[in-house]
């Protein structure tokens, strides 16, 4: 058996590049995650053992936003190191005039879990969140959460 060590990459297509471009690049860096490209089409950024890409989607693709339940992607979360961060990104967030869905709050998916929702310009969803300790890997059960009633696809 081997050991995943984070997540390498993540890239999103985006349709308003431009205005992606300039939201990822003013939340990035405050995230930690240092600009290592910035082209026509496509800008990456690095830190915290991941990388984010962002590209330009084709000329069909241009009058499309992101569908969170539709096949593919639902959402992307950092992990943040302390629980003032979340409520730092939030001010950040708040200054950018970004669309927050919810949070900052506390949430019950481990003990202490404490987040923030928000979109990009294309309604991609993204959360900040804050886990202390070992998260849901201190539950005596694992997380199921197909035996949850009230588990809602959309949150």
């Amino acid at each position: 058996m081997i050991e995943a060590n984070g997540m390498a990459h993540v890239i999103l297509t985006v349709s308003q590049f431009e205005a992606a471009r300039e939201f990822y690049c003013d939340l990035l860096p405050f995230l930690g995650l240092k600009k290592v490209y910035d082209g026509n089409n496509f800008v990456y950024h690095v830190g915290g053992r991941t990388a984010l890409g962002i590209q330009r989607c084709a000329e069909d693709y241009q009058t499309e936003r992101f569908v969170q339940n539709r096949v593919g992607l639902h959402h992307i979360c950092f992990r943040l190191r302390a629980r003032e961060d979340v409520d730092k990104v939030a001010d950040k967030l708040r200054e950018m005039g970004a669309f927050i869905d919810r949070g900052p709050k506390e949430g019950d998916w481990a003990p202490g879990y404490y987040y923030i929702v928000f979109e990009d310009p294309d309604g991609i969803r993204l959360e900040v969140n804050y886990v202390p300790g070992k998260g849901v890997l201190t539950a005596e059960k694992p997380l199921t959460l197909s035996d949850d009633p009230n588990w809602d696809q959309n949150a």
